[in-house]
Order: C-alpha cells, then sequence, then structure tokens
C-alpha cells in the first residue's frame, strides 16, 4: 500500500504572521490586513447594519426594522423567527408577545425583558421556564407567582384580573 500524503481542507488556507502584527489571507483578491484596518472595517460594517432597516424573509409584517425569518409583527424591531408579536425588541423565536425585550422562546408574554422558554408572562423580567408570573423578576421553572410570591390557580387569576384592572393594562 502507497502513503498518503496530506491534503490541507480549502479553510486552512490562512496563515499568520505573529511577530509582524499583520494577518496574510491566501485568498483571491485578499490583501494583508493590520489588526487596526480590521478594526476600522470592522466598525464599519456595524455601522452599515445598524442603518439598514430591511426586513430579511419576513410576511406581513409591518412598521418593523431588521426583522427576519417572521410572520404577523407589527413595530417589532431585531425581531427573529417570531410570529404575531408588537413592539418587541431584540426577540427570537416568539409567539403572541407584546412589549418585550430580549427574550428568546417565550409565548403570550406582555412587557417583559430577558425572560427565557417562558409563558403567559406580565410585567417580569429575567424567568427561565415559567409560566402565570406577574411581576416576578429571576424566577426559574415557576408557576402562578405574583411579584415572586406563590400562589394557587384561582388565586392567581383573580389577583391579575384585578391588577390589569386597576393599572389599565
Amino acid at each position: 500500500m502507497g502513503q498518503r500524503s496530506y491534503i490541507p481542507p480549502p479553510w486552512a488556507k490562512r496563515t499568520a504572521n505573529f511577530f509582524s502584527g499583520r494577518v496574510r489571507a491566501t485568498r483571491l483578491n485578499a490583501k494583508p490586513m493590520s489588526p487596526a484596518e480590521f478594526e476600522h472595517q470592522f466598525r464599519a460594517l456595524i455601522a452599515a447594519h445598524e442603518q439598514g432597516t430591511g426586513n430579511v424573509g419576513c410576511l406581513a409584517c409591518e412598521r418593523c426594522e431588521r426583522c427576519s425569518e417572521s410572520t404577523f409583527l407589527s413595530g417589532c424591531t431585531n425581531v427573529a423567527r417570531s410570529n404575531y408579536c408588537s413592539g418587541c425588541d431584540d426577540c427570537t423565536e416568539c409567539s403572541h408577545c407584546s412589549g418585550c425585550t430580549a427574550c428568546l422562546s417565550c409565548s403570550h408574554c406582555e412587557t417583559c425583558d430577558r425572560c427565557i422558554a417562558s409563558a403567559y408572562l406580565v410585567k417580569c423580567v429575567g424567568l427561565s421556564g415559567c409560566t402565570y408570573c406577574f411581576g416576578c423578576v429571576g424566577l426559574s421553572k415557576k408557576d402562578f407567582h405574583i411579584l415572586n410570591q406563590p400562589c394557587d390557580r384561582q388565586t392567581y387569576f383573580d389577583t391579575v384580573a384585578e391588577l390589569r384592572r386597576a393599572m389599565r393594562i
């Protein structure tokens, strides 16, 4: 049997000379670039992205900016793979949420911030895996809580209805 020689994959065609502080790429039309040049071009890309307002792969999204792969959004910014949300910012994979910021995989949440994999939250911050919480902060895997205090199902719905009327939400 003959010996096989090593053939590097196509992505391995970059070499770096760390002593001179310059990176050399062997791709077509690539020029050597200093770290300062890289930072300058990187900042320019970020600025161009922030100025863009287009949506990508969205269906029936109204007054939205920088949303992607979403349907039936209204007034959202930088929302991805979400459906039927309104007034949300920086959320991903959410459904039927309104006024939320930086939530991930949430549904039927209102004015929540940084919640993950939760449902039916109102005015909550930093919850994970929770359902039916009102005004809670930092809970994980909890159900039927108001201001981080547990309550039974019926008491929860009665109290929340009363609070919604008083707060006009």
